[in-house]
C-alpha cells in the first residue's frame, strides 16, 4: 500500500508542478512514476542520511531550511537515474519536493 501511495504522490506532484513525469496518462507514465517512487525510497534510505549528517552544520545555521536543498538534490539524483523523469533545475526540484511532501502528507491522512 505504501508504494501505491508514493506512486500516486509522484503523479500528483508532477501534475501540480508540471515537471517530472510527463503528463500523458498512459501505462508508461504509471511505470515511470512507480520507478521514481522506488528510486526515491532507496535514495532517501541510503544516501540522504549520509548527506544530512555531512551538511548538519549548514543545516543548523540555516535553521533547517537547507534540508529543502538536500531534498531537491535527491530528486535531481533520481531524475538522472530514471529516464523519463525530467527535472530541469534545482529550483524546480525543490518546488517538486515541497509539493511531493504535501501530497504525501494528504494521502497519508486518508490512508485506511
Amino acid at each position: 500500500m505504501y508504494i501505491i501511495i508514493r506512486t500516486l504522490a509522484v503523479l500528483i506532484a508532477s501534475y501540480i508542478t508540471s515537471v517530472g513525469v510527463p503528463i500523458s496518462f498512459s501505462w508508461q507514465t504509471g511505470w515511470i512514476a512507480l520507478l521514481v517512487a522506488i528510486v526515491l525510497a532507496v535514495i532517501n534510505h541510503t544516501i540522504k542520511p549520509v548527506i544530512t549528517i555531512v551538511t548538519l552544520p549548514v543545516n543548523l545555521l540555516t535553521l533547517g531550511l537547507f534540508s529543502f536543498v538536500i531534498n531537491g538534490l535527491m530528486i535531481i539524483l533520481a531524475s538522472y537515474i530514471v529516464h523519463g523523469f525530467i527535472i530541469p533545475s534545482l529550483l524546480m526540484a525543490i518546488w517538486f519536493s515541497i509539493v511531493l511532501s504535501v501530497v504525501n502528507w494528504v494521502l497519508h491522512i486518508f490512508e485506511l
